[in-house]
């Protein structure tokens, strides 16, 4: 059994540039965020392109490969599109996440800095790797993994959608069975940026809805974002049960 639960907040910006969508096809589901760049409306319009796109190709395609492939690259073709019929090249971006699952495999990739946990029986068993300079400099051992969170680049991204690619920039993790009791979570880094991995864990472990999951854990994001010019902040809980 598949249980969900999503948010999309404004934050303290006027404007809110992510964009959440969720279609089930039969038996399978399809779970999509993203979080546009741009300012001026711009990567409100390029986060709901890249979800809409998203939804069509699960509609063709349902859980394959393929599909999660065609997500990213006729997103990327749309926005693109756009852009030039609008006439704006530098203000229409987005990062991506999406997720896939059917009655065997759940499939998931992204591009950007917006997250995807991934938790078996309660245990974080990983996450998505952020296409930013901190993460850049994670990977060369220069800072800790904790210091992302932080850090005054934090928000230079090195591949999102709407820019052109010499090769595909978007990144798929391997497919895992469905087993046991899982739990993903997609997050844009307003959301994960107030909430560590460990107060995930704690939240997921004390909750029995992944609508209380995800109510715990807004509380954090709020309470440890209080006082500040917090950033919009989406989240999409999803429960796979036996």
């Amino acid at each position: 059994m598949i249980t969900y639960q999503i948010i999309s907040r404004t934050g303290s910006r006027p404007v809110n540039e992510d964009c959440t969508g969720m279609h089930q096809l039969g038996d399978s589901y399809g779970f999509f965020l993203a979080d546009g760049l741009g300012g001026h409306g711009k990567g409100e319009v390029a986060s709901k392109t890249a979800v809409e796109q998203a939804i069509l190709q699960f509609e063709k395609g349902g859980c394959s490969k393929e599909t999660l492939e065609r997500i990213f690259e006729a997103g990327q073709e749309a926005i693109l599109a756009r852009q030039k019929a609008d006439g704006v090249t530098q203000s229409m971006k987005t990062t991506l996440t999406a997720l896939l699952i059917d009655g065997e495999t759940i499939r998931w990739g992204h591009i950007g800095d917006s997250r995807i946990y991934y938790f078996q029986n309660n245990r974080l068993m990983g996450r998505t790797m952020d296409h930013s300079v901190p993460q850049m400099l994670v990977a060369a051992g220069e800072i800790k993994e904790k210091e992302i969170r932080h850090h005054p680049d934090r928000n230079r991204l090195l591949r999102v959608m709407g820019i052109e690619w010499d090769r595909p920039s978007y990144q798929l993790a391997e497919p895992v069975p469905r087993k046991g009791r899982q739990a993903f979570l997609m997050c844009s880094d307003g959301f994960w940026e107030l909430v560590d991995e460990k107060e995930m864990v704690t939240a997921l472990k004390r909750a029995s809805t992944a609508e209380q999951w995800v109510e715990a854990m807004e509380q954090l994001v709020n309470r440890h974002g209080a006082g500040t010019n917090m950033d919009n902040y989406s989240a999409v809980a999803v429960w796979v049960n036996p």
